[in-house]
């Protein structure tokens, strides 16, 4: 059952969901002290085996075990857990202890080329399959992101071709 103020608001802004859903937490906040909204952060699995469940809980059922290093972006905030969504847009919760602020990508197409400068007519450094995650040196600019594979290759990758920056 939707939210009276939710099913208002999308009839005055149909094409605007995410501002809706943005409203709604916010007017809904002072009812529930205890949440917190995510200014949709990314962030990184500590450890490895980080075990990731459907609820905040450790009672909770388990969803799915988690690599370090995997780039996740903070949905929610609930007293010490986070629910995070993933680069394939699963959605768990953590413990806000397992994330860390050091940013990572994930490559999300079948191969990423990096390049020695944030252009494609520069020298092309090394290429990176799919679901290989590299840490992101320097904030995304102009559609490139810096980042260095785990072999300790420095390159810029195009944003559109990797999850989490």
């Amino acid at each position: 059952m939707k939210h009276a103020c939710a099913t208002f608001l999308e009839m005055l802004f149909p094409l605007r969901r995410d501002l809706t859903a943005l409203l709604v937490g916010v007017l809904l906040f002072p009812v529930f002290p205890g949440y917190a909204i995510a200014a949709f952060e990314f962030y990184s699995i500590i450890d490895n085996a980080t075990v990731m469940y459907d609820a905040p809980s450790f009672k909770a059922d388990k969803v799915y075990v988690a690599s370090r290093h995997l780039p996740v972006e903070a949905v929610v905030k609930v007293e010490g857990w986070v629910k995070v969504r993933d680069s394939g847009g699963t959605l768990a919760w953590v413990e806000e202890k397992a994330l860390s602020e050091k940013r990572y990508v994930i490559v999300t197409v079948p191969q990423a080329d990096a390049y020695q400068a944030a252009n494609a007519s520069s020298t092309l450094v090394f290429r990176a399959q799919q679901n290989v995650v590299m840490e992101q040196l320097e904030p995304a600019a102009n559609g490139w992101v810096k980042v260095r594979h785990r072999d300790g290759q420095i390159g810029y990758v195009r944003t559109q071709q990797v999850w989490g920056s």
